[in-house]
């Protein structure tokens, strides 16, 4: 569809609004509104404008991904990759935050990755483009 001009936000399930917004506002992001809606949803963005919805009806904290950390394999999206133009001093502000990276720097023919995983156990890759 040619009518696509970009991604408009990310939904992430999340058990406890207050650890999420916690945790994503150590990575820059701003709180905007919520809980709003029948869902309910939180909604987050960051300056460079990426936004993410936060649909809060999630049961308990999560103990392991079930698309990551399980032996079988589900369909589903696996991570959201966010684009930065430093991927060094994303590590070195991550350890300054005490956020732990669970890979990378990882070095693949697109580039330079760092991955991370929120309270919920979602992955987050940082990834530098190689230029």
């Amino acid at each position: 569809m040619k009518q696509i001009t970009g991604i408009d936000h990310l939904g992430i399930r999340v058990s406890d609004l207050a650890t999420a917004r916690a945790f994503y506002e150590k990575l820059g992001f701003v709180f905007i509104v919520g809980p709003v809606g029948p869902e309910p949803v939180a909604i987050m963005e960051h300056p460079s404008g990426v936004n993410i919805n936060f649909i809060l009806n999630a049961a308990e904290p999560a103990k392991e991904n079930i698309l990551m950390d399980v032996p079988v394999k589900y369909a589903g999206y696996t991570h959201v990759a966010l684009e930065v133009d430093d991927a060094q001093a994303v590590v070195a502000q991550l350890n300054d935050l005490d956020v732990e990276i669970t890979e990378g720097p990882i070095e693949f023919p697109t580039g330079i990755s760092i991955f991370i995983r929120d309270q919920d156990r979602n992955v987050i890759e940082f990834h530098q483009a190689k230029t």
